[in-house]
């Protein structure tokens, strides 16, 4: 578990499933996502999480929202995936709810993500990447005071030519020496 001023970012509660759906299935946030989830795939995504983080102690955490107990997205560290051209490596990964968008929570968030991996492990970097035209996450990328690293952009597998999240873009976290 990790705190901040404003969030506890803890370990997945079956509990939370119905509310991470809610957030999932949301046109915004799927439109960053390749679309957006079902209901079943985002409970999935949860149990994937748990298992993550109970195998490898690294994945997409819960972020609850102090003010109100309020379960408002995920942020996490994760092993990339063997099919990305970045691979091997860890990633910081992110989704909020829109109404949570705005007000700081996913840098806040992040910020104790990269601070607790980098304070807890031998990991000497942290890779975050989005879509080239998702300007919010670039932005939190640049919050976060990442380096931008374009000689690492590539274009997601699995993805055709005419989509428009194929391009990927690269920010870089670096443990302080």
């Amino acid at each position: 578990m990790i705190e901040t001023d404003r969030l506890i970012l803890r370990a997945w509660r079956d509990e939370d499933r119905e509310a991470y759906a809610d957030i999932m299935i949301h046109p915004e946030v799927g439109a960053w996502l390749g679309g957006p989830f079902t209901r079943e795939q985002a409970h999935e995504r949860v149990t994937r999480f748990q298992a993550g983080l109970a195998e490898t102690g690294l994945g997409r955490l819960a972020i609850e929202r102090t003010s109100d107990g309020r379960l408002i997205g995920h942020c996490g560290l994760a092993y990339l995936p063997e099919t990305l051209p970045l691979a091997p490596g860890i990633e910081i990964g992110w989704a909020l709810a829109p109404d949570a968008w705005g007000a700081g929570y996913a840098v806040e968030a992040a910020r104790a993500v990269i601070a607790d991996g980098f304070a807890n492990s031998d990991i000497s970097e942290i890779l975050a990447f989005t879509g080239a035209s998702n300007l919010r996450s670039q932005a939190v990328m640049q919050r976060l005071g990442m380096t931008r690293a374009a000689d690492r952009d590539f274009d997601r597998p699995g993805l055709s030519p005419d989509q428009p999240l194929r391009r990927h873009i690269v920010y870089v976290a670096t443990r302080l020496k």
